[in-house]
């Protein structure tokens, strides 16, 4: 309530000209232009308040380093404004000024977003949350979810953002703070819009539209430029240019460059549409060279800039926009710090990736096109594990994928699912062939289908058939003719395919098969690491056996078959070679205590879960280590940070190989967390696994592994043994859950 404030001063008959109340006076008024963005008044009174506090040291000299902090931050001086909040938290901290501390923690959580310091603005808003939490700051709460949520978002965790905007949503309308209510609305409304829900994403900006009516300039600012970006997505070209027109003119001269260079973006967008192409090249690379952009509307306007000159067939400029686009991406993802920033990041990209390998196969350049693609792949994993260092620029490798095959000894499929046409590279030791596919949408559909009705268990009805046969049709047999009978296949998937076992699909001829009687099949993240995974080790035949735990609580009940399944593992191996730990000693604690960096194989035998909304909070359920609640868990996150040399990791658990596949990273669960932290090749579940047939399997894994077979081909040595049984456990449910990926 800007305006109150400036009246209430105003009508003071005698304001203190000095002291501090004067000092205080000062701040208030000099906050509240810089929130009507009237930002002269805003920094005079601001000086004022500072010439006070240089004459005399006043209790009120600390809020005016704040508020000249929140003057730089609606300025965009964000670095500026950054280190006068850090200047204001050691104050509040020493002065045990925990509403100050919070306030200011919420105020640096801003400043890293818009900075694009995605981790920092993380921990900075989580700071913040906790403390007003637990002090009841319930207006700073809801700001500290709602900003959370716009790191989350930006990083590519839409799903995760989405509830965070909701509740920060719910809870600034429950407090009546409309300026918040209007933002969150806004927020929600990215979510709508990247998801294709243009009438919710409407009706979203309409609401907020309506609400900052009587709140501030900046909100409808924001609510404009909004109904900008929808209207241009809807194809309601003049209204999305009346919009933008709208919040250019709206916006301060002296304010924040960013209120403008997102309308036009709108503006080139419409351009485009209109065949003015001049217009639209000439906005672009404004928005591309203004040094106030952001990285994301860089990369945008590099992007559009690539579209533009592609359409124009200047194929020289087009290609040169498209790398500069990504490697602005690239800087970008330089930044981050944490692994879990790392793996949502990419999904950022994957548009301006998918056009410029459309645009490259379409130039004939398909070599080019798959060490791009290959670029994309794995890259989280990679960086962890020594095999790639962070760049600002976009390098792809120029690494032989014939010689990767060669070196693996066998044929990768290589798949990239795209928007409008997807693409299957068959790679030999002698050649490599690109096969164009259906686009990702009707693939993923039957993929989903197909998937759903073998691990629900379901008879194979004849429209399960259809989908099995049609994906083999589709992905497959393209590239059947360079596949020999009991050649090792090594898949490379791309989105849903990473959840689907290729071993199931269906061959129809000469009688109808699954294809894993054809061929031994492992799935890698990308060249780069099949290349690794066998460059040859050495190992001393050691195992490390944990399982059989004792019930943590009534959700995970005892495994009935544990125990025999423990058993079964152990007789493969001379005693004086293994480790066992069971029962009260299978805790995570003595997990990580026992070196499991010496062991060539390790083996869990245990309940499982599979965290989708955030991957490296799966973890395999053990007894407990010790009083704390989840003590009993043994988590990806902790995982990843003890070292293995293990040649193969079996996770005989449920939904070991994770519930959530990231743009570019495959499935991120407990398989991922064990070939990040080295192991050379890790068994997990795709499904729910049973208990009763698995000691089978598991016996015929290491009676094989024991023969001298490679891991895959052991694995599946023990999945035709369930298979060609003649019992129950032939069904897929039972086999086909297991899944091996090769890493390092």
């Amino acid at each position: 309530m800007s305006a109150r404030v400036l009246a209430l001063l105003a009508a003071e008959p005698s304001p203190p000209s000095s002291g501090d109340l004067a000092v205080r006076k000062q701040r208030l008024e000099g906050l509240a232009y810089a929130d009507l963005q009237r930002y002269p008044e805003a920094e005079q009174k601001i000086q004022a308040a500072e010439q006070l506090c240089a004459a005399s040291d006043l209790p009120g000299c600390r809020d005016v380093v704040g508020a000249r902090g929140t003057l730089q931050l609606a300025r965009g001086q964000f670095k500026q404004a950054q280190l006068l909040f850090e200047k204001v938290l050691a104050l509040d901290r020493e002065h045990g000024e925990r509403f100050g501390e919070s306030n200011v923690l919420l105020s640096l959580g801003n400043a890293a977003l818009e900075q694009e310091h995605f981790d920092e603005a993380i921990d900075w808003s989580d700071s913040a949350y906790r403390i007003s939490t637990e002090l009841d700051f319930a207006d700073i709460a809801q700001n500290a979810l709602g900003n959370l949520g716009w790191a989350y978002y930006r990083l590519g965790e839409s799903e995760k953002a989405e509830g965070l905007f909701l509740e920060a949503e719910k809870r600034a309308t429950a407090l009546g703070d409309v300026t918040d209510q209007v933002k969150w609305l806004i927020t929600v409304g990215y979510i709508y819009l990247d998801a294709h829900r243009y009438d919710d994403a409407e009706r979203s900006y309409h609401r907020a539209l309506d609400l900052a009516q009587a709140t501030s300039r900046q909100d409808i600012l924001d609510a404009l430029t909004s109904l900008a970006l929808v209207s241009e997505r809807t194809g309601n070209l003049q209204q999305a240019s009346d919009y933008a027109d709208k919040t250019i003119a709206l916006a301060p001269a002296d304010g924040n460059r960013l209120d403008v260079l997102y309308p036009m973006l709108v503006k080139g967008h419409v351009a485009v549409r209109m065949h003015d192409t001049a217009q639209a090249e000439k906005t672009f690379r404004e928005i591309e060279q203004d040094p106030k952009s952001h990285v994301f509307l860089k990369w945008e306007a590099g992007h559009s800039l690539a579209q533009l000159y592609e359409d124009e067939n200047k194929t020289d400029s087009a290609d040169k926009e498209y790398r500069a686009a990504l490697s602005t991406f690239e800087t970008a993802r330089s930044s981050l710090q944490h692994e879990e920033s790392s793996l949502p990041f990419p999904a950022n990209a994957v548009r301006i990736y998918d056009d410029y390998i459309q645009f490259l196969i379409g130039e004939g350049k398909t070599a080019e096109a798959l060490q791009v693609a290959e670029y994309y792949r794995g890259r989280t994993l990679a960086e962890g594990l020594g095999f790639l260092q962070k760049g600002t620029s976009f390098k792809p490798d120029n690494t032989s994928a014939q010689a990767v095959a060669r070196a693996a000894g066998g044929t990768i499929l290589f798949y990239w699912l795209g928007e409008r046409q997807s693409y299957l590279w068959a790679i030999s030791a002698k050649k490599t062939s690109v096969f164009s596919l259906p686009p990702k949408a009707e693939i993923d559909s039957v993929v989903q289908r197909y998937r759903k009705a073998l691990s629900e268990q379901q008879e194979f009805l004849p429209a399960t058939d259809a989908d099995g046969r049609t994906l083999y049709q589709t992905l497959v047999a393209p590239a059947a003719t360079s596949l020999a009978k009991n050649a090792s296949v090594f898949v490379i998937p791309d989105g849903t395919l990473n959840t689907l076992n290729f071993e199931t699909l269906l061959v129809p001829a000469p009688s109808q098969h699954y294809w894993i009687e054809d061929v031994t099949i492992a799935d890698a993240s990308s060249l780069r690491l099949l290349a690794a995974s066998h460059a040859g080790s050495k190992h001393s035949g050691s195992l490390l056996l944990l399982g059989d735990a004792v019930k943590p609580n009534k959700d995970y009940p005892e495994l009935r078959n544990a125990a025999d399944e423990m058993g079964i593992v152990e007789k493969h191996f001379d005693s004086a070679l293994r480790k066992t730990l069971a029962h009260d000693q299978a805790t995570p604690a003595a997990y990580l205590a026992s070196k499991p960096e010496q062991f060539s194989y390790i083996h869990f035998v245990a309940h499982g879960t599979a965290s989708r909304v955030s991957p490296l909070d799966s973890a395999i359920v053990l007894s407990r280590s010790n009083s704390e609640e989840d003590s009993f868990k043994l988590y990806a996150r902790d995982i990843i940070h003890r070292p293995l040399r293990a040649d193969l990791v079996t996770i005989s658990t449920c939904y070991g190989a994770g519930a959530r596949a990231y743009s570019g990273e495959g499935l991120v669960g407990l398989s991922w967390a064990f070939l990040r932290a080295g192991a050379h090749n890790v068994i997990g579940a795709l499904w729910e696994v049973s208990d009763v047939s698995t000691p089978h399997l598991m016996d015929e894994l290491y009676g094989a592994l024991k023969k001298g077979d490679r891991p895959e081909a052991a694995l599946r040595a023990a999945k035709l043994s369930l298979l060609h049984s003649g019992g129950a456990f032939a069904k897929p449910f039972y086999w086909a859950p297991f899944q091996i990926y090769t890493g390092s």
